[in-house]
């Protein structure tokens, strides 16, 4: 019964901060939280969770990825993102495929393929995921996400939906194979300098790194529980941690009384899924319901920041995952958004 009541707590919906049920208030609890205006969203790969200072950032999974602020749209991508991206295609052809033009669509499939038969754990197999955006007129965009969930998009202006495919090959095949160096692995090493800059940044002091209860020293429980991985799989569970601070979630669960132990502990083997998706959405529900033109307005900031991370090369899923979640809120409602993705 203690289990029962306890996993519920640990729901993501935020209207369960009065009930047991997700999204559910009894006949004399006050209106859902979810009706709230939602937090400030959390910086790139931040995993925002904190009830104090927030978690510091892990490093990004490549220094190659544009500028901070990035182009507008159609003027194309920096040219060290271009150049770097084709640098990599081509030394991935020359090792595998020998010279000549290599087809990067497929490259990438066998990349994947080829860590699968060296014994990579791919819970849902080694298939690449394409998802081309609606649309009758170029540019075109095209999404690819990866066996372990990373996204990525194109990133340059593409007049087909083959080029448009092509270049979201391209950002992830240069991701995957960099990904593949040892200095993207979580060691010892690695915790100690990360967790060293933490303090520094944040003026704390040693004690705090070795205390779960702190932010810093969350962020180490974090980095050992997932010693061997590399970023993007440890950006992967970072995405969960970024879309329950987006959405509310953690400052609810905080409200319910779930310490920081038992949401590190219950998210860090939680699997990104449909369930955690819609109770989001229904909290969006609410929020429009509550105040009209919330959900309108969030999609609109999400969309431009999808668009702008795509362009700059960047790793997607959290902004993606937003959108997604917005869509279906926006779909329970009847209404109906004009991507401008």
């Amino acid at each position: 019964m203690m289990e029962s009541v306890r996993a519920q707590r640990l729901q993501p919906g935020v209207g369960t901060l009065r009930s047991l049920r997700p999204g559910v208030t009894g006949a004399s609890a006050p209106p859902p939280v979810a009706a709230a205006p939602p937090p400030a969203a959390p910086p790139p790969l931040g995993p925002g969770f904190a009830l104090g200072p927030g978690l510091p950032p892990p490093p990004p999974p490549l220094g190659l990825q544009g500028p901070i602020a990035p182009p507008p749209p159609g003027a194309g991508p920096p040219a060290v993102l271009r150049e770097a991206v084709e640098a990599v295609v081509r030394s991935f052809a020359k090792h595998t495929q020998g010279y000549g033009r290599v087809n990067v669509v497929e490259a990438l499939q066998e990349f994947w393929q080829m860590k699968q038969s060296r014994g990579a754990d791919l819970k849902n197999g080694a298939l690449v995921v394409y998802e081309m955006v609606p649309s009758n007129s170029p540019p075109y965009v095209c999404y690819v996400t990866l066996p372990g969930g990373s996204c990525f998009g194109s990133f340059q202006f593409c007049p087909t939906k083959a080029e448009a495919r092509r270049s979201a090959a391209k950002i992830a095949l240069m991701n995957s194979v960099f990904n593949e160096h040892p200095s993207r692995r979580i060691t010892d090493e690695f915790i100690e300098k990360s967790v060293s800059e933490a303090l520094a940044s944040f003026n704390g002091n040693r004690e705090e790194a070795d205390n779960p209860n702190t932010g810093i020293g969350a962020f180490r429980f974090m980095l050992e529980s997932n010693k061997g991985k590399s970023m993007l799989e440890f950006q992967e569970l970072m995405t969960v941690f970024q879309l329950l601070h987006w959405n509310g979630s953690l400052k609810a669960m905080r409200e319910r009384q779930c310490s920081r132990q038992e949401v590190l502990a219950h998210y860090s083997h939680r699997a990104l899924d449909d369930d955690i998706r819609n109770q989001m959405a229904m909290d969006w529900v609410n929020r429009e319901q509550s105040s009209p033109g919330a959900l309108s307005r969030e999609l609109a900031s999400t969309e431009r920041e999808l668009d702008e991370a795509r362009l700059a090369g960047k790793e997607l899923r959290f902004h993606k995952e937003k959108k997604d979640i917005l869509m279906l809120a926006a779909g329970q409602l009847g209404s109906v958004h004009p991507s401008n993705c």
